[in-house]
């Protein structure tokens, strides 16, 4: 198989890349990545000398780029064309898409066109059979809006999207349907429960509470903190990926949840229970806690019913909660240079910005 991961880069899609080469040898992946800010090859560090894999800087706005990678004439391709299309590649931060709608909406939906009119066109040229064809829309369960206290979301939950990011990634969704159902394309959407895990960016909730408690920094939540997430860890998701593409159905929708409803100040109250008991400073690491004014379109709930994807592809998450989040914790003790790299570059000046002076 010959796989064009786009966002690669990032946090789920270097995770991704990494899971595919292990568990798939002998596929080749073409790494697809702008590198803006969340885009970090050090992520990629234990990957870059695997003969299968290449990394290719550039935007999925070029569409000449990504039509020269599709049908096989760009040398990162060895002049093979590539069959599938993972896509990872997104502005993801709610926060960020309030301050800057625009960028959201031309790079998760333009963008998602642009990859779609690419593969369409460099698809129809091939010989390959139909079946080998798949590209795979990589979404999140924000597309649904926000759940009450009780109750699922499942793929027949009517889309209500609540902050412009989320709006963007139902308007990227929304197109992967559109070719379907007009051309045919073979393209299957999964939308995911929050994920969090090893490389994750420290601008979401449990790497920002993680790396400002080891840094002695205010430990920011948003209201009254009774906000709930299903948590996902991010090797579940590419695993839940992985099923889709080898079993899924073109044209249907997989929702990818990890059964595990937390409220995000019992997420903040267990980081700091677990860093208090690695670490055991003088004063607990809850002292920390400071709620700050909630943003704008907060979504109070989510949830995902994953029942689909179990029962017809028998994927199932293998993580728990727990055990997931202390594996996590430790890789952000053991790998400071890397966070810290980060949180002293573009995004301290976000953070400074966003909650220091709140």
């Amino acid at each position: 198989m010959k796989i064009l991961v786009t966002g690669g880069a990032g946090f789920i899609g270097s995770n991704f890349v990494r899971y595919i080469l292990r568990e798939h040898p002998g596929y080749k992946v073409v790494n697809l990545d702008k590198l803006t800010y969340a885009g970090n090859l050090e992520n990629l560090k234990e990957v870059e000398g695997n003969p299968d894999y290449t990394f290719v800087q550039g935007d999925i706005l070029d569409a000449k780029l990504v039509l020269e990678l599709l049908e096989g004439r760009h040398p990162a391709t060895d002049h093979r064309p590539l069959t599938t299309i993972i896509n990872f590649a997104a502005e993801s931060h709610v926060d960020r898409s309030i301050e800057d709608p625009a960028s959201f909406v031309k790079t998760n939906v333009l963008g998602t066109q642009i990859l779609l009119d690419a593969a369409r066109k460099a698809w129809a040229t091939q010989r390959a059979a139909p079946a080998g064809h798949r590209f795979i829309q990589v979404s999140t369960d924000e597309v649904y809006g926000s759940l009450g206290a009780t109750g699922y979301f499942t793929e027949e939950t009517s889309l209500a999207p609540n902050s412009p990011y989320s709006a963007s990634k139902t308007g990227a969704d929304l197109m992967v349907r559109a070719y379907h159902e007009t051309f045919g394309f073979p393209g299957i959407i999964t939308r995911c429960s929050n994920n969090y895990g090893p490389y994750h960016f420290p601008e979401k909730l449990i790497p920002l509470i993680i790396t400002n408690a080891l840094e002695g920094k205010p430990l920011p939540v948003y209201g009254d903190g009774q906000n709930v997430r299903d948590w996902l860890h991010v090797e579940d998701h590419c695993s839940g990926i992985d099923a889709v593409l080898y079993k899924g159905k073109t044209g249907e929708v997989y929702n990818i949840g990890g059964n595990n409803e937390w409220k995000n100040i019992d997420i903040v109250n267990l980081i700091c229970d677990i860093l208090d008991s690695r670490l055991s400073p003088p004063q607990s690491f809850r002292s920390l806690i400071t709620f700050v004014k909630d943003r704008p379109g907060h979504d109070r709930r989510y949830a995902i019913d994953s029942s689909k994807i179990k029962k017809e592809l028998g994927w199932t998450p293998k993580y728990t909660f727990e055990e997931g989040l202390k594996e996590t914790i430790d890789w952000f003790l053991e790998n400071r240079e890397w966070w810290q790299g980060i949180k002293s570059g573009e995004y301290l000046k976000y953070y400074e910005k966003n909650y220091i002076k709140r």
